[in-house]
């Protein structure tokens, strides 16, 4: 079971409370806990990929990549992944997703 992300409310409770309350209660909450349809690990690469491929290649991209690995998403599926992807989403793209990712999982492989 997840543990309950308040990062919404953290963030934006105040300023915008309907944002917080969907990002923690429905994203986070309703349709991250769908482990019977799709397990976190995967949920977590594809969020990855999407970001990457979306061009969020900032602290989103890298909470979900420490989510991914958290997840156990391994670093040799990260880099193939993002790897993959660099010929559909652009290679500065990948560079930048690529780069957060071995600073997340090291210089393991």
């Amino acid at each position: 079971m997840m543990e309950k992300v308040t990062a919404g409310r953290d963030a934006m409770s105040e300023f915008a409370p309907k944002f917080a309350e969907l990002n923690d209660d429905v994203l986070f909450g309703e349709v991250w806990s769908r482990e019977e349809q799709l397990s976190p690990r995967d949920r977590s690469l594809i969020t990855v990929c999407a970001l990457m491929a979306s061009g969020i290649l900032d602290s989103s991209l890298l909470h979900h990549i420490q989510r991914a690995k958290a997840n156990g998403v391994t670093a040799v599926e990260m880099a193939e992944a993002l790897t993959q992807l660099a010929f559909y989403a652009g290679w500065p793209k990948a560079w930048a997703a690529l780069r957060m990712a071995k600073e997340v999982y090291g210089e393991q492989k």
